[in-house]
């Protein structure tokens, strides 16, 4: 029998750099020198910052002065990776004997790791203090990142108290004092990070070394090896957990029919855990396991140009602990050469155009950089939002310009990135006019465990053809729908105080009751999909310094693409 072909390996190439970790100083140096404490902002909740009461407490308690000491707070939010160094170079200006880190316990936790990974690399001995769920993601982004790193994960949550607090600090006093005067060997094994997957190195020659056995039996069925091929994608997480297309070479070049881009071309910076570009290949390489046909590719391009915009704030978003997915919306002709649909039942299953674009975006994701649920991600629950979230508008149940009109014209095609949660449903039946049922609507748009009450931005009402069609016969432009929504979607202050989570809003709004939920009416997007009835559904954004992104679908030296035909490569 001849021999199966090997595939192509999803995660691409993984450089693993290991950093050198700054010298130590000695225990006498220590003491008598000036300590840097780094607070990302985490420590200002709940009783997290007894984690820094507490070490400067056993500080002093072995002779450390404390008059040497220097704090700064700042977040890391919003940082890229550039930031985060010259950020980290900027510290290092104090010239501390030592820096304790904190805090990693949820969404700041990548970013924050890479930060003490740069001042170990300035030479700033450093230990990075952790909490659960972002002791996972620390470690990922030190594996693939830095290799080692000394951190200290403290088994603490939002409702600790203080003595809790103090208690699990005291029981990694040992680690965090010999973490920072320890070198040699010893410091090595202090600084080792298990690894959770990929412990054997994806190859350089960019094949996966499994090939399954063959035998005649299995030969002749339909789908021939395709369980003993989904064993392994799933043991080295290299799925999510639907069955894929192999991707073998012969399939990956079919890919490229209407991608005119080089393969090496560079969609998206350095990002997530592995902290890897996201290149033409990898997103072909998905979509082919997405079951993807080749004309999707052009799509697939301009959204991840999307998401790599800066508004974005992509490296953040792919490890956050929200459950939100990358809802990407098509508008204009293209969508419709394409099959994708924004018809009856379009944010659902039996759309193939739809499942597998979408799906290909957050294959990508997860394969290259390595934000994989359960081991490198901080998603506490995770949502069906990330496995697929894409769907077109359609010029014929339109009742208001689309995207692509609004940002350009009817000849253009867009896709619109949004980080956003799963569709929330509004349903109005019996509502006889465009008034009650805009008022339906506008209830639906906020409530106390969005985001969006505590960090304006981006939302996205879905409006099916019976309720766009009562709002237009009663006057609404898609401005004034904008405008009521924007003046009237907003919580009591008092409410939103003290829960949720850390608020991001304008600096005008710091004594400002009530509080709106969107900063101008264009945050408020509205489209015309799916099919008759009384279900409506507004999308609520991540929105943590990530804005709704657009981009047209270009060739590759700029022009605006008429059609997919464009997009074929020349034979």
């Amino acid at each position: 029998m001849t021999q199966l072909n090997r595939m192509l390996d999803p995660r691409g190439y993984q450089e693993r750099n290991t950093i050198t970790l700054a010298k130590r100083p000695s225990l006498d140096e220590l003491k008598n020198g000036k300590i840097l404490f780094y607070n990302n902002t985490k420590l200002g909740f709940c009783n997290y910052y007894t984690v820094f009461d507490r070490i400067k407490e056993r500080l002093v308690e072995i002779g450390c002065d404390e008059s040497k000491w220097v704090e700064y707070t700042e977040t890391v939010r919003g940082k890229n990776a550039q930031r985060l160094a010259e950020y980290a170079a900027m510290l290092a200006e104090e010239k501390p004997a030592a820096a304790i880190v904190a805090f990693g316990d949820m969404g700041t936790s990548s970013s924050t790791t890479v930060l003490t990974m740069e001042l170990e690399k300035i030479g700033v001995p450093a230990v990075y203090m952790t909490a659960p769920p972002g002791t996972a993601i620390t470690e990922g982004v030190g594996v693939y990142r830095a290799g080692n790193l000394c951190m200290a994960s403290v088994d603490i949550y939002q409702a600790s108290t203080v003595e809790e607090v103090a208690a699990e600090v005291d029981k990694k006093w040992d680690y965090i004092l010999a973490s920072l005067t320890t070198n040699g060997e010893e410091l090595k094994k202090l600084a080792h990070i298990d690894l959770k997957m990929d412990r054997v190195a994806p190859a350089a020659d960019g094949l996966l070394p499994f090939v399954p056995e063959r035998n005649e039996e299995s030969d002749a069925e339909p789908g021939a090896y395709l369980e003993e091929i989904m064993d392994y994608f799933h043991a080295e997480h290299i799925s999510d957990g639907l069955p894929i297309i192999p991707p073998t070479k012969r399939r990956y070049e079919a890919m490229l029919e209407y991608c005119p881009w080089d393969e090496d071309t560079k969609l998206v910076d350095p990002s997530g855990p592995s902290g890897k570009e996201i290149t033409v290949k990898d997103v072909a390489v998905a979509a082919v396991m997405a079951g993807c046909k080749p004309n999707a590719m052009p799509v697939l391009v301009a959204a991840f140009k999307a998401l790599n915009s800066p508004l974005y704030n992509f490296n953040q978003s792919v490890t956050t602990s929200h459950p939100g997915g990358n809802m990407c919306i098509v508008s204009g002709p293209i969508a419709q050469e394409l099959g994708i649909s924004g018809r009856q039942g379009c944010m659902g299953p039996g759309w193939p155009a739809n499942a597998s674009i979408g799906r290909a975006i957050n294959l990508v994701i997860m394969n290259v950089l390595r934000s994989v649920p359960g081991v490198c991600d901080l998603d506490c629950i995770a949502s069906q939002a990330e496995f697929t979230y894409c769907f077109a508008e359609e010029p014929d149940l339109a009742q208001w310009n689309m995207i692509n009109e609004d940002r350009f014209d009817s000849k253009t095609t867009t896709v619109y990135l949004l980080k956003a949660e799963p569709l929330h449903d509004i349903i109005d039946f019996l509502s006889l006019n465009g008034h009650d049922l805009l008022d339906t609507i506008t209830a639906c748009c906020t409530t106390l465990g969005s985001n969006n009450a505590y960090m304006p931005g981006p939302l996205v009402v879905c409006l099916t053809p019976d309720h766009a069609m009562m709002l237009k016969k009663d006057g609404y432009t898609k401005e004034m729908i904008q405008e009521h929504i924007h003046q009237y979607v907003y919580h009591q202050t008092p409410m939103v105080n003290g829960r949720g989570l850390m608020p991001v809003r304008p600096k005008e709004w710091d004594n400002r009751h009530p509080l709106p939920v969107t900063r101008f009416p264009r945050d408020v997007e509205v489209v015309t999909i799916g099919g008759r009835g009384g279900h409506s559904g507004v999308v609520l954004p991540w929105a943590l310094h990530s804005e709704g992104c657009v981009e047209a679908l270009r060739l590759p030296d700029g022009r605006i693409a008429g059609s997919v035909e464009d997009f074929r490569r020349k034979v």
